[in-house]
């Protein structure tokens, strides 16, 4: 296998990063910020010899692949369990309001990170579920040394936790358009490389959301 290095990718910026608002599954699109975080994204990416790209199929994911593909020359691969956590009745929700109008729902989910289940949405084991499985497949895949993922913040944090057992979820926030880069050692074990890197936006501004579940 010869997936060497992989650089985990958040999506640009959308009108509701900008509010707060969590997102899950809502086809919400880039605006015209996170379009130039993508693009800035882009100029970093094509300079590090990434060999295939995989994204989520939310709306804000494809359209930062769209830019993204068009300075690195190939498309990228999708697949819908790199999608964000399903966020069912929560979403478009702040945290305030999540707190305010579900207090006792809320409560089950800051005592049962793990296993709570959103109203109509997920629980965290079932994001690390797929995700662990579309990665396993992806490095099966085999294309090449470095490999582009662009996920989210959720999907993100569970797969590093699960492959760098050091790595603390509540320890970072990742901000959007963040490089977070994991390499593979000889032994076969992954280490963290860089986090939440945003050197690419020079000045460009870059928001962040606490990870629903890693926080307090």
């Amino acid at each position: 296998m010869t997936v060497k290095r992989v650089v985990l990718i958040r999506p640009g910026e959308t009108e509701w990063n900008r509010n707060g608002r969590w997102q899950g599954w809502v086809a919400v699109p880039l605006n015209e910020h996170g379009r130039r975080q993508a693009d800035a994204l882009a100029n970093y990416l094509r300079n590090i010899g990434m060999s295939a790209l995989y994204t989520s199929d939310l709306k804000r994911a494809l359209e930062t692949a769209e830019r993204l593909a068009e300075t690195l020359g190939f498309e990228a691969v999708v697949d819908a369990r790199l999608r964000e956590r399903n966020m069912g009745l929560w979403q478009g929700l702040t945290l305030d309001e999540m707190r305010t109008w579900y207090p006792e729902q809320f409560e089950l989910l800051m005592s049962d990170r793990e296993n709570f289940r959103i109203p109509s949405g997920e629980t965290r084991n079932e994001v690390r579920t797929r995700v662990l499985t579309a990665f396993d497949e992806i490095l099966r895949a085999d294309r090449g040394e470095t490999i582009g993922i662009l996920s989210h913040t959720t999907a993100i944090k569970i797969l590093i936790a699960e492959l760098v057992p050091e790595f603390d979820p509540s320890s970072v926030d990742l901000a959007n358009s963040a490089v977070t880069t994991i390499r593979r050692r000889d032994d076969g074990t992954w280490q963290l490389s860089a986090v939440n890197d945003l050197l690419h936006l020079e000045g460009l501004e870059a928001a962040s959301m606490p990870n629903l579940g890693d926080q307090r």
